[in-house]
């Protein structure tokens, strides 16, 4: 990644964008090709979207990278994803340092190897200081899963005395979510033309814009990145209002 010139665009882009990058075994499967090939070219496609979303002045960038029902998959590709991933965290984290992008990871750590756990522990210290960007791995993340362990945080500091049930509301319930010290996303893009949201960010996308695309996710680039951001600029959030009054 060369490094990234500040460039804000007009109408400015959404201040978050969240992606479901979804599509690399077909993208492999319709050229002959093993399904780690496809995750290879989506690996890519992260680096071009990661450097376009800088580039346009996105704030928050969160990348939907492994879900918690992608620990189902067969082994050899499970194996092949978290060899995938211990890549990604060796080669990229001096180039997101050099670019001021800071790394941050939500999901459950727990069904991680001790290496991978300290590897993200390390690629998120060294790039603290990244004020460009905050690109935001979804590691064996469930929408629900988070939910529910938001909802024992709180029940546990109930049963505890610590916090009056009446006073548990949608702060105090986002308060204990992964994303807590990050703004909900203004955009949803899943790739690939399928149309849901597969158990991400349940909480936060409830006012989010949602534009699908039948691009596969390794094919995905910058032209596609900001094709969305203008189909996001087109429309009038409303949050639940009448047209003029937000």
């Amino acid at each position: 990644m060369d490094a990234l010139p500040a460039t804000y665009g007009d109408p400015p882009p959404p201040g978050h964008i969240a992606i479901i990058m979804d599509g690399n075994g077909r993208w492999a499967e319709a050229r002959g090709l093993p399904r780690i090939a496809g995750h290879k070219r989506g690996a890519e496609a992260v680096r071009k979207t990661v450097e376009a979303a800088a580039r346009a002045g996105v704030s928050y960038l969160t990348l939907f990278g492994f879900s918690s029902e992608n620990w189902k998959r067969p082994v050899r590709e499970v194996g092949d994803l978290m060899g995938l991933l211990r890549l990604y965290l060796k080669s990229e984290i001096n180039e997101l340092r050099k670019n001021g992008i800071r790394l941050i990871v939500i999901g459950d750590r727990s069904r991680f190897d001790p290496d991978i756990v300290t590897m993200i522990e390390r690629a998120e210290a060294e790039t603290a200081d990244g004020a460009r960007l905050n690109l935001i791995l979804a590691l064996s993340y469930g929408g629900r899963q988070e939910i529910a362990s938001a909802a024992r945080s709180l029940a546990k500091q109930v049963a505890a005395g610590e916090l009056d049930p009446d006073a548990i509301d949608e702060k105090a319930l986002a308060a204990h979510l992964n994303t807590a010290a990050i703004p909900d996303p203004d955009l949803l893009i899943r790739t690939s033309g399928e149309q849901r949201i597969s158990n991400f960010l349940l909480w936060q996308l409830a006012y989010t814009e949602l534009v699908f695309t039948d691009v596969l996710w390794p094919d995905f680039g910058a032209e596609n990145l900001i094709a969305a951001i203008g189909e996001y600029n087109s429309r009038e959030r409303r949050y639940g209002a009448t047209a003029g009054t937000i």
